[in-house]
């Protein structure tokens, strides 16, 4: 299971929110870049990387920023946050980003996915963020008509390999994922999860693994330090 560092950016910043509300908000880097680095150096194997003002506004906003970060590191990124054109995909994936995420435009725009997903197969990925079982767009701010598990098939239907799940009440929480919800996602199709959202300490880290997910996504519990990076990679590397 390949582990990813949440580096989550405002107003340049490196930030964490918790339960995506833009007025709990607690600033743990002023340069986005010099986290990234600090990542890769405690071994991290990918990024996770969202425009937190993008995915409000449905603009790049941090672009320069995130481009930045893929170019001074050697392992993959990821992002997402504000991805509501083709345009934008492009220019991401042609200045070293690894994998594009749509969150809002995979529901607001699925002809823009579909594009997407032939285009670059699997350097698209699909955010799932679930309120009591719906998908919630616009940064979390509003609340879809339509349950997860059925934008799931319909995301396989298209063709999208990868997806990441959130169930917004565990994020930043720091309570544990939502490890049930986890489950029936990733047995209902053959698409990748990444699971983000409430991971508090090494016991979620096992029980990620132990249900055979393709990646976690660690934040909040990171940067306050109730998990080590080099504790979760040490373990890996001791089961091998």
């Amino acid at each position: 299971m390949i582990l990813f560092p949440a580096i989550d950016i405002r107003n340049g910043n490196c930030v964490r929110l918790i339960q995506g509300d833009y007025d709990k908000e607690k600033v743990y880097s002023n340069s986005p870049l010099e986290m990234a680095l600090t990542w890769e150096k405690k071994g991290a194997q990918g990024l996770h990387l969202v425009d937190l003002d993008g995915a409000k506004t449905g603009e790049a906003t941090n672009k320069e920023i995130i481009i930045d970060i893929a170019k001074n590191v050697t392992i993959p990124v990821q992002v997402g946050g504000g991805v509501r054109s083709f345009e934008q995909v492009e220019s991401y994936l042609s200045n070293g980003i690894s994998r594009v995420i749509f969150g809002t435009a995979a529901i607001e725009n699925p002809t823009l996915l579909q594009k997407a997903v032939t285009s670059y197969q699997d350097k698209i990925a699909v955010s799932i963020d679930a309120r009591n079982g719906y998908v919630a767009t616009n940064g979390w701010k509003n609340t879809s008509k339509i349950q997860a598990i059925d934008l799931l098939k319909e995301l396989e239907e298209i063709g999208v390999k990868t997806i990441i799940y959130t169930d917004i009440f565990k994020d930043g929480m720091l309570q544990g994922p939502n490890f049930e919800e986890l489950q029936v996602m990733n047995d209902a199709s053959s698409i990748q999860v990444i699971a983000s959202g409430g991971i508090t300490n090494t016991n979620d880290v096992d029980t990620l693994k132990s249900m055979n997910l393709y990646g976690a996504i660690i934040g909040k519990a990171l940067y306050d330090g109730s998990i080590f990076l080099e504790t979760l990679l040490e373990g890996d590397k001791n089961a091998r």
